[in-house]
Formats: C-alpha cells, sequence, structure tokens
C-alpha cells in the first residue's frame, strides 16, 4: 500500500526566498521556509552590552516585528502613537469586554525604517500610514507587531486594521495600500503575512470576523476569501487568534497550514477552497505561534486557556482526512512556536520550561528550565538553538537528545520579539532598538 507518510510534508519556499542562500537573507517572520531555521554562520555563541555587540540603534515609537534583512538591508516597521485623555480612554473602553490591560491611542503612525547591515546605521525612516482612533492593544503588543515580508525591490508591511502597504525599497515610495482588512483584533494585531507566488496570505481572525484572505502581491487587490466555517465558542473573546500560516506540500500539491481560534484548517492556496479542518477538542483561542511541519506532520499550538501542541497528518481534500496522530498538554507555549530540528521538535513554554520532544511519537526527551517568561519564538542557527527571554535573556542550546547549554547572554530591555540570523550576524530587537552581535 502507498505509504503517503514517506511523501513528506516540504515547505515551499516563495520565489524571492529560493533566489538567495539561507544564510544571506532573514526575508520573513521565522526566516527562510518560515520555520525558524537559517544556515547562516559564524555566529557568536556569547555576547552581552560590552562583548561581541557590532551595534546597537534605537529605533523611535514602538513595535515587535522581527528584523527582516536582504541586500545589506535590515529593515523593521515600528509606530508612534498619540495617546487618549482619560476621558477618551474611559469613553472607549466602555466598547470593549476586554478586561486586560489596554494602550488606548487617540491617533497613530506607522513606519518602515532601514538599517545599513554593516553599521547600523539608519538609511530611512518612511511614514507609511496614520490612522485616527486605532484599535486599542494589549500592553503588552504593539501596532507594529506583525513582521514584514521582503520580496525583491517589496517590502510588505502589515499593520492590522491599519492597513497594508506595499513600498519599494529602493525608491520608499508606495507601490499600493490596502486598509479594507477590518476585524476586531481587540488586543491588537499580531498574524503576520506570507507569500506564495503572486499572492500575500493573511488570517483575520478577530472577535468579531474570522477568515483567511489572498490579496494580489502587484495591486493589493483581493483574490479569494474565506469565512472560517469552524463552530466557534459563544464567548467573542475565545473567537481571537494571532497565528501565521504556513505553506506546505501534501501529496505534490500545495496547502495553507492555517492554525486559528478552536480549530485548525488546510486551505487550497490557488483558490482559498477548505480541504479540510480539525478541531482542538478543548479550548485553542488567542494562539499565536507559527506551525511547523516534517516527518509527515505539522505541529500546531493552540494557545490559550491550556495550551496543546498537536501533531497532525494533514488531509488532502479528496479521500483522506486530518487526523491527529498524538498531542501534548505539558509546558506547552501559548505565545511562541516550536522548533523541528532534524528528528526532535523543541519548544519554550511562557514560564520558562524547555522541552524537546521526539518529532515522530511525542515521546518526552529532555525538559530543563532554562529562564522565567517567554514570548519569543526560538531560532536554530549556525548549529545552535537560541531561547529568548522577554527580560533580554538569551539561552543558547546545543541541539540533540542530551541537554547542553553553551551559554546564557544579557541584553537590556524587553524582548518579545524573534531574532533574525544572516552570515556573520544575529539581530536582536528589544525594547532599546535592534542589537546586530557579530563575533569580534
Amino acid at each position: 500500500m502507498f505509504d503517503w507518510l514517506r511523501v513528506g510534508l516540504a515547505v515551499l519556499l516563495c520565489s524571492s526566498v529560493c533566489s538567495v542562500s539561507a544564510g544571506d537573507a532573514w526575508p520573513e517572520w521565522r526566516g527562510p521556509g518560515g520555520q525558524g531555521i537559517s544556515d547562516a554562520a559564524n555566529l557568536p555563541v556569547s555576547w552581552g552590552e560590552d562583548s561581541n555587540v557590532a551595534w546597537k540603534t534605537p529605533i523611535r515609537g514602538r513595535g515587535w516585528s522581527t528584523p527582516v534583512v536582504a541586500d545589506g538591508q535590515v529593515w523593521v516597521t515600528t509606530a508612534t502613537d498619540v495617546a487618549a485623555s482619560k476621558t477618551e480612554a474611559a469613553q472607549r473602553r466602555k466598547t470593549t469586554t476586554n478586561s486586560q490591560p489596554l494602550t488606548i491611542s487617540k491617533s497613530a503612525s506607522m513606519f518602515a525604517v532601514c538599517l545599513d547591515l554593516q553599521s547600523g546605521q539608519i538609511i530611512s525612516e518612511t511614514e507609511l500610514l496614520t490612522q485616527a482612533d486605532p484599535q486599542f492593544v494589549h500592553v503588552d503588543n504593539s501596532y507594529a507587531t506583525p513582521t514584514p515580508i521582503i520580496e525583491g525591490e517589496h517590502l510588505y508591511c502589515y499593520f492590522g486594521p491599519s492597513g497594508l502597504v506595499c513600498l519599494n525599497r529602493s525608491t520608499k515610495e508606495t507601490i499600493w495600500t490596502n486598509r479594507d482588512l477590518q476585524v476586531k483584533h481587540e488586543n491588537g494585531a499580531g498574524s503576520s503575512p506570507v507569500l506564495w507566488n503572486d499572492l500575500l496570505l493573511l488570517h483575520c481572525d478577530g472577535i468579531d470576523l474570522q477568515y483567511i484572505v489572498a490579496l494580489d502581491r502587484h495591486t493589493g487587490q483581493e483574490v479569494w476569501k474565506t469565512e472560517r466555517t469552524g463552530k466557534l465558542k459563544d464567548n467573542v473573546q475565545m473567537r481571537k487568534s494571532y497565528s501565521t500560516p504556513l505553506i506546505v506540500e501534501v501529496d505534490g500539491q500545495p496547502q495553507v497550514i492555517s492554525a486559528s481560534a478552536d480549530w485548525v484548517y488546510g486551505y487550497d492556496p490557488t483558490d482559498g477552497r477548505e480541504l479540510w479542518k480539525l478541531p482542538y477538542g478543548e479550548l485553542g483561542f488567542s494562539n499565536s505561534a507559527r506551525p511547523v511541519a516534517g516527518h509527515g506532520l505539522v505541529y500546531i499550538c493552540t494557545g490559550y486557556m491550556q495550551s496543546r501542541l498537536l501533531a497532525i497528518r494533514p488531509g488532502n481534500g479528496t479521500d483522506r482526512p486530518a487526523k491527529l496522530a498524538w498531542d501534548v498538554a505539558k509546558q506547552v507555549p501559548a505565545v511562541s512556536s516550536p522548533l523541528l530540528v532534524g528528528d526532535e521538535l523543541y519548544m519554550i513554554g511562557d514560564k520558562g520550561i524547555a522541552t524537546c520532544l521526539d518529532a515522530q511519537t511525542g515521546e518526552t526527551i529532555w525538559r530543563a528550565r532554562i529562564g522565567k517568561n517567554f514570548w519569543a519564538s526560538p531560532v536554530m542557527a549556525d548549529g545552535r538553538i537560541h531561547f529568548f527571554d522577554r527580560d533580554g535573556t538569551a539561552t543558547v542550546v546545543k541541539p540533540g537528545r542530551t541537554f547542553e547549554k553553551l551559554a546564557v547572554n544579557k541584553l537590556s530591555g524587553e524582548q518579545l520579539a524573534t531574532a533574525a540570523a544572516v552570515d556573520g550576524s544575529l539581530l536582536i530587537r528589544t525594547e532599546e532598538g535592534v542589537y546586530c552581535l557579530r563575533q569580534q
């Protein structure tokens, strides 16, 4: 009998990613292929404020997007805002049932900032959007959390309901703007766009509307839009999600793996047709982890309240439904993404417990405490795994079936953004700015 598992799941890279070596660029969230792995070499193992820091550049405003890198340029998005008065904030709070601490602003301006990779000098700061009375965001979030995408001469910057902008990297001119992607995120946007062929794919999972949409990357116009069909919880606060899709190959065909609140879906990227869906089985919402894929499986973190890691065999949309292969409920992150390296799957729980699992069976290989509070997703680069605590501490671990800590490093400022790695440079963004780490 044909064993479809032997076919495996190969991540499909967009044309821009295929045109460069994986060590030369970091074009999107979680890097080339979107799974947190880079061929970048010659990176430091240890660093600190006075050690192996090539440069540190403050960035105006606030943003938690990951730096993206190509052609010797580093790009980040950021936003500045004008705080609402106490009266205005009180009036706006009446419109939400969210009990979490929120940032409520009177207006916000969104920027794309370009830095020179070698020196850290700011090349340009381009204002892309302004928004009066923007949606409030959680105090841990920002108006510039989704990570942009570099593709050729274009930079695609997404700011949730405030808009999506295509910028020419050379001229700094706006090619097009789309401000039609309106959902109520409640805590602010978090999903990053994904590029597949000529389409930009976006999750829009709010408390009011839930859908996935594809835009023409040349014009910003909608090509297809598919509403979520899975039944959601009655509580609207449990309908939101912040995950980013992953494109994989199943039985020789491209498929969008799309994790939302309560359900994970498989879609045909050409037309948005739903191929399959599978419920989480328990609570799962506000999930921000991006799926990873390998060994004929896709791995999904379900988010709040109690996050679970699901290993799923995708369906093919015809004669084979999706199936749950195994699941794990202990020390699974609600926020950061898992990392698949060979036959091992690594993850870091929100409270600092790192776990290594057998990727095919889910068996725990090792578990170790390495910190206190984690949101950023781990990165594998130069043969090492990097875990990033919110307090700016990075723990460097050797991949393998025995836990081996190589270094513990500290930078100033809170870190919620995932790092980026290119040959010779590890880029880390904290609230104090962008750091470039190099062996000195």
